[in-house]
């Protein structure tokens, strides 16, 4: 018996790590696919600060994020109470101990590792942050947000379901985070771009709409197929563990229902934005691409391939339709992640008790309408003192020049600048 709970937590264990690896993979796709999709002279910003936020979401998880997600001993199930830095890793002796067929169904892996899978989920959450507010902000008032949603707003309404509080006891269903990660990144990526406004020259006075295109769609794509491929890790680790037939299989399932749900959200945004726009548009393919994802992300244990299939699609659809529909309300977004993970997050949430029937629609309305009202309330307190203290939005000189210049001092692409010292 110690032999095989030896072997069944070393295993776990593994898979856990080696899944939230793959979750941290995922700042390189946010990286690549933010940093596509800005002009050049806004690049280095883009990637200073995704580099910075996973570094900042780190800290403040483990400082305090963590134990206010998971509190043991919760206040009551709306407040988990405050406690500081990491508990103990499990004891072996404790673990060894365990008799008759709980060793079987029981979840037993490192403390640590659970830790690892769970920070680089919080991560994710700033980082849908950073595209939607980029080209425009400052770089330490983005930082100073990001302390604070990635050390209290998340964790606390990632609480009211993973952490068993009352959004959990009313029997809200999000597998890996349609909207305890993805909506509440959007949510909060929409309050910021409320208050600092849209891009000079996104919009013109007679209504008409300027694309601002991206300057590097190759590296859109490849940051793409870097979140999809961290999108296992992401849906798939969220399964918990892999040492049984069962659990196994199970596994198995969402990494195929992760997949059919993105090709999904590709054909459906391809052909939508054909129909639509008259042109086979590769920014709409590609977040048809997220969006898939976005949307399975909920419950991609109990559809069937072509269930899943069919409800990436429709997110597929929806994020091209979104995306043109922020536009004309002057919602400037420069890479769709509003669209993404806030509107496809509600969707994935909706779509749930059509396979899950444990699961009711009031309920994942209910949950979807907590986790975006909490978000966007918190967000916009914390973005309007911020803004009080230091200010938001770099000057109007700065934003033509580029933010790479004024908050970085340093351009991505200096060979295509012309220096006059080099002339």
């Amino acid at each position: 018996m110690e032999e095989i709970l030896n072997l069944k937590y070393a295993l776990d264990t593994l898979y856990f790590l080696m899944m939230g690896a793959f979750v941290m993979w995922m700042a390189a796709g946010f990286s690549m696919l933010e940093a596509g999709l800005v002009r050049a002279k806004n690049t280095t910003e883009i990637l200073t600060k995704n580099v910075a936020l996973y570094s900042i979401a780190c800290i403040m998880y483990m400082l305090v994020g963590y134990n206010l997600m998971y509190p043991g001993d919760a206040v009551n199930s709306f407040w988990p109470g405050i406690s500081f830095l990491l508990g103990a890793e499990n004891d072996p002796a404790t673990v060894l101990s365990v008799t008759g067929d709980e060793w079987y169904s029981g979840s037993y892996y490192s403390g640590r590792s659970d830790f690892f899978f769970q920070v680089v989920f919080v991560a994710t959450a700033m980082s849908i942050v950073s595209g939607s507010v980029a080209e425009r902000m400052k770089l330490w008032p983005f930082l100073a947000f990001c302390v604070v949603l990635t050390g209290f707003i998340y964790p606390i309404q990632g609480f009211w379901k993973w952490g068993g509080g009352f959004l959990d006891a009313m029997g809200f269903s999000d597998f890996a985070g349609s909207g305890v990660v993805h909506l509440t990144g959007a949510t909060a990526a929409l309050a910021g771009v409320w208050l600092v406004g849209a891009r000079k020259g996104k919009y013109g006075k007679d209504g008409k709409i300027h694309a601002l295109p991206g300057a590097n769609l190759p590296l859109a794509t490849l940051g793409t197929f870097i979140l999809w491929l961290g999108w296992f890790g992401f849906n798939g680790g969220s399964e918990l563990v892999i040492s049984n037939v069962s659990e196994a299989n199970a596994v198995a399932a969402v990494f195929v229902n992760t997949n059919a749900a993105a090709v999904g959200g590709v054909i459906a945004a391809l052909l939508t934005a054909k129909v639509v726009l008259g042109r086979a548009d590769l920014t709409m393919v590609l977040n048809g691409a997220l969006a898939g994802l976005v949307s399975i992300t909920a419950e991609p244990l109990m559809p069937s391939p072509l269930t899943a299939t069919l409800i990436g699609a429709v997110g597929g659809v929806i994020v091209v339709l979104s995306v043109l529909a922020l536009d004309r309300i002057r919602i400037d977004d420069p890479v769709g992640a509003i669209s993404v993970h806030g509107v496809a997050g509600i969707w994935g949430l909706v779509a749930v008790p059509i396979t899950n029937s444990d699961a009711s629609l009031l309920t994942q309305l209910t949950g979807a309408g907590v986790i975006f009202l909490f978000v966007l309330v918190a967000s916009l307190i914390t973005w309007m003192v911020i803004k009080a203290l230091f200010g938001l939005r770099v000057s109007e000189e700065e934003e033509y020049r580029g933010v790479d210049v004024s908050e970085c001092g340093l351009e991505a692409y200096p060979e295509f600048t012309k220096n006059p010292k080099t002339q």
